[in-house]
Parts: structure tokens; C-alpha cells; sequence
């Protein structure tokens, strides 16, 4: 049966009595399949599963976004009961933010390039939220998505430079039926932006150089943050309206063949 957990002082003790591998989803809540497959892989690879559901404000550049993020803790709740997550934890800002953000973790290589260069102290609210969560779940294995792959990226960095004995799980992107990534703020496109969307993954995965993938995701009425090619990967940053979408693909070299 799922437990929900809000007391950080309660899951700590609780912590404690748990002596099997524990999988842990860090989510900021708005479950949608995305989620659901990250835990659906938690449970079949670790003997108890912790979600946590965080709308962490230090990650939000944007405060009009950090207003309007889709907050649906009871919803979240329920699907994690039906997913048979063993433990949500849902603290409260101020639980986890004593210090009121006096304390931060930096990087300062990768998180400045691509969304860095966007949402400046984006990443450094991310992995100080990340570090905290860490240490509260001291799981064996953490599961991330491969959307939001420079996020990974530095956690799993974040993991190896502060010695920290969890594994980074990187997961598969989950799509919808026309190729865009499930994401929270899918929920607040309008039906006309919705539809939209559609030329989004269809443009981006086009065969096309990225200065023709920017130009026509402009021409189709797109406010495009960048589209670039960074260590073997495409990606792209583009907004519709207020709502920001994302991506990434593995970009195969020219001569290599796949099968």
C-alpha cells in the first residue's frame, strides 16, 4: 500500500527500517506516462520505490511559469497508488529550503550551454534541489528521463563529483502518438497549440541541417530558443505561446549505418 509522506523527519526515521535496494523517481508532480514508465521500471528493478513531488521554485528563471506549473498532488497520488508506488514524499518548500537557498550547487561547464543559456540559474536550482533529494532517499538507483537529457547529464556528474553511491538510470523518452515528448506542460497548450505541437517532433527529427529545422519551426509560428548539435545529440528548445517544449535525439554520423 502507497504511504504518503510529507514530514522529512518522518522519512528519514523511516529511511532507517528500509533495508532492501530502493528505485527513486524525483518528479515535480503532474504525472503523466513519462513518469509512469520511469516507476513502472523503479519497481521492477528495486524491491521498494520512493516518488517524490516537489514543485521546486529555484529551478523556475520564469515566475509566471513557477504560478502557472500544473499542480495535481491528489491526481499524482492516486496514479501512484495504481502504479504501486511504495512511498511518496511531498514535502513542504520551507522543509526542504531551511537555509531559505543560502546554500547552492554550481556547475560551470555544461549546464552553460543549451538551456543554460536560457534559463540562467536554472541548473543550479535543479541540482541543489537534486543533492537534497539524494541525500534524503539514499536510494540505489535513480530514474531519470532522456528528455531532459542535459539534466541527467549533470545529475549523474553531480553524483560521481560529491561521491555519492546511487546509481543514474537514464530511461528511454516516452512519446505521445505523434512523436512529442510526454512532458508536464504538455497539460497547459491549448487545443489549437496542441495541435500545433504536432510539426514540432516532426520538423526536429526531419533529415535536415538545424539552420533549416530553426527556420521552418519560425515560419510555423514557433518561438524557437535554439536548435543545435552538442556532443553527438540534437537539440531543441522552442515555445508556443508561454509553454516551453524540449527535445533530444542521438544524431548518427554520416557513413555510419543502422540497422
Amino acid at each position: 500500500m502507497t504511504q504518503v509522506i510529507q514530514s522529512l523527519a518522518e522519512w528519514q526515521e523511516l529511511r532507517r527500517t528500509l533495508s532492501k535496494d530502493l528505485g527513486f523517481v524525483p518528479t515535480m508532480g503532474n504525472l503523466h506516462p513519462g513518469h509512469l514508465s520511469l516507476l513502472q521500471r523503479a519497481r521492477q528493478e528495486n524491491a521498494v520505490t520512493l516518488l517524490s513531488i516537489f514543485v521546486n521554485p529555484t529551478q523556475f528563471n520564469n515566475a509566471n511559469d513557477y504560478v502557472h506549473y500544473p499542480r495535481t498532488l491528489e491526481a499524482d497520488i492516486t496514479l501512484a497508488r495504481e502504479a504501486k508506488v511504495d512511498y511518496v514524499l511531498a514535502p513542504a518548500s520551507q522543509a526542504l529550503y531551511p537555509d531559505d537557498y543560502a546554500y547552492q550547487v554550481s556547475e560551470i561547464e555544461f549546464s552553460e550551454q543549451l538551456e543554460g543559456t536560457c534559463r540562467p540559474g536554472h541548473f543550479t536550482g535543479m541540482l541543489t534541489i537534486v543533492l537534497k533529494l539524494l541525500l534524503l532517499a539514499r536510494a540505489q538507483r535513480l530514474y531519470l528521463g532522456e528528455k531532459d537529457f542535459q539534466q541527467a547529464a549533470l545529475i549523474r556528474g553531480l553524483t560521481q563529483a560529491f561521491f555519492i553511491n546511487t546509481e543514474v538510470v537514464i530511461c528511454p523518452t516516452l512519446r505521445n502518438e505523434f512523436g512529442l515528448p510526454y512532458s508536464s506542460r504538455n497539460a497547459r497548450l491549448t487545443p489549437e497549440q496542441y495541435e500545433q505541437a504536432r510539426l514540432f517532433p516532426a520538423l526536429f527529427h526531419a533529415d535536415l541541417s538545424c539552420e533549416e529545422i530553426k527556420k521552418q519551426l519560425v515560419e510555423k509560428g514557433f518561438a524557437v530558443d535554439y536548435v543545435e548539435e552538442y556532443d553527438g545529440r540534437r537539440f531543441a528548445a522552442v515555445k508556443l505561446g508561454d509553454v516551453r517544449l524540449i527535445d533530444n535525439i542521438v544524431v548518427v554520423p554520416i557513413g555510419v549505418q543502422t540497422s
